[in-house]
């Protein structure tokens, strides 16, 4: 199944998590019906296959589409429902006690933990984050700034994938943000069926593609869990059969990204020396990376680079060093790397809501990280040539640095 092909730059108008959050919301618990309101699943099963027809023609491709496509087929038959008929939209359901979405705790096998552990010491967990412009923390507490424009694959192990696609922030700006992501929970002996989450900007739904909240009809489905915190802004997955905890944000236009997994897992791959791009556990290709030894002769070039060509339109609000520091310090008193990267971020974007993105990423990692002696970071790591060490702290000339770069991002 090809899953992580390279998506378009520009975010895909296609609006098939749209459909699915509002066929969810409409028949939660409905398969708990009595025969005599079968024709109320009908109408929402009709207005489910209207709203994909809508956006049939910009969902060419998307596994979701298909998946949901064949799926009302399925449904209809099943329920002898007539594709002519009322497609208004039923009043929003409560889940009944007892529903599939509420079972008792899931079989011991079903618990990472319980099952993995019996006998042995708790395992180590790690963390990994992705956010702003983009910034990334690896399972290793490597910190890296990145370019990585388009479709890039956060995690790839035996369990699950994990694919986000960065895109402009600005016109014709290197400035990037994460504007799509895509989870894969893989099919796991008897706990979970296969599931996929997908989110994108302005949609953050609380439920798989497929419109369920939990892994599918198995006896351990519970094992796999979306709870909404935030209705539009922050959800959190519960995959307890690994052991992980996903928390996915909008901030502002854009998402954010962080995970709590075991080692054993984050480590299960088939073949690890000729596996390819996996950025949580083995960071951004060199050629992606932002290095900020070579910023210095930004200050040089700045100069030239503003005259080239027309001048492209302004951020939203434009920060200079001082006043971008002031507003990371209301959120981030402690000058570590996220302090850094909400600078870096507020200069390069304009864009107030990365400095939220950087706050929610530094509590993500409180909640999620087993090291509180290793939440905050100091020094910017990059895979360097021999003899080349990274810059470490707030020293004035990465500011001035970073300065330079920022205007070279808006142009």
């Amino acid at each position: 199944l090809c899953v992580f092909l390279p998506s378009p730059a520009v975010t895909s108008p296609c609006k098939i998590l749209k459909c699915n959050s509002e066929f969810w919301a409409a028949t939660s618990g409905s398969h708990h019906l009595g025969a005599e309101e079968a024709p109320e699943f009908c109408t929402a099963l009709r207005a489910y296959a209207h709203c994909t027809r809508r956006t049939a023609r910009t969902c060419r491709g998307d596994l979701a589409y298909h998946s949901a496509v064949h799926g009302i087929d399925d449904l209809m038959v099943q329920h002898n429902c007539s594709k002519d008929g009322p497609t208004s939209q039923p009043r929003l359901r409560t889940l009944p006690p007892g529903d599939s979405q509420e079972r008792s705790d899931s079989p011991e096998i079903c618990h990472y933990e319980k099952s993995f552990h019996k006998h042995s010491a708790t395992p180590n967990y790690t963390h990994c984050g992705l956010f702003g412009d983009p910034h990334l923390r690896t399972f290793t507490d490597t910190f890296q700034t990145c370019k990585v424009q388009g479709a890039w694959p956060l995690i790839d192990n035996n369990y699950l994938n994990v694919q986000v696609t960065n895109t402009p922030v600005l016109p014709g700006s290197s400035a990037t943000a994460t504007s799509k992501l895509t989870i894969i929970f893989k099919s796991f002996q008897e706990c979970v069926d296969q599931k996929v989450y997908q989110a994108e900007m302005d949609e953050l739904p609380a439920a798989f593609a497929d419109g369920s909240k939990n892994g599918g009809d198995k006896h351990g489905a519970n094992s796999l869990k979306i709870t909404e915190k935030v209705s539009g802004q922050h959800i959190e997955i519960q995959a307890k059969y690994i052991g992980t905890t996903i928390v996915v944000r909008q901030v502002g236009r854009y998402l954010t990204f962080a995970v709590r997994m075991p080692e054993e897992v984050v480590n299960a791959v088939e073949d690890r020396d000729s596996q390819g791009l996996y950025l949580c556990l083995r960071g951004c290709p060199l050629n992606q990376q932002i290095d900020f030894q070579t910023i210095h002769s930004a200050q040089a070039t700045e100069g030239r680079t503003r005259r080239k060509g027309p001048s492209l339109p302004a951020p939203p609000e434009a920060f200079t060093y001082e006043t971008a520091t002031a507003k990371c310090r209301e959120k981030l008193p402690v000058e570590d790397l996220y302090f850094q990267s909400c600078v870096f971020d507020l200069l390069t974007t304009g864009d107030v809501n990365f400095m939220l993105a950087a706050y929610y990423a530094f509590e993500d990692v409180k909640m999620l990280h087993s090291n509180k002696e290793k939440l905050h970071l100091y020094e910017r790591t990059r895979e360097l040539a021999p003899g080349n060490m990274a810059p470490t702290g707030t020293h004035p000339t990465l500011w001035v640095a970073l300065l330079c770069l920022s205007w070279l991002c808006l142009l």
